[in-house]
């Protein structure tokens, strides 16, 4: 029985993780004093001050990973 609840709780921890999202794309627009990053798809994101922001450039492919709720901006990627 406790390794049918351990499968269960497992299950249950790494589906919660697979809902963090992410957002793949060429840099189109990237405003420094605002961070805000818009690429190509239309897409805008506000990355807050507490996330680190690597040296975006524009026309550079990046990935912009989501928080569970899809709201929040919890890292980009090069």
């Amino acid at each position: 029985m406790k390794k049918i609840i351990l499968a269960a709780a497992s299950l249950a921890f790494m589906s919660g993780a697979a809902l963090a999202s992410s957002n793949n794309g060429v840099v189109m627009k990237f405003s420094p004093a605002s961070r805000v990053i818009t690429l190509e798809n239309g897409h805008s994101f506000t990355v807050p001050r507490d996330v680190g922001l690597p040296n975006v450039q524009i026309g550079e492919k990046v990935s912009i990973e989501l928080n569970d709720e899809g709201d929040k901006v919890t890292s980009v990627l090069r």
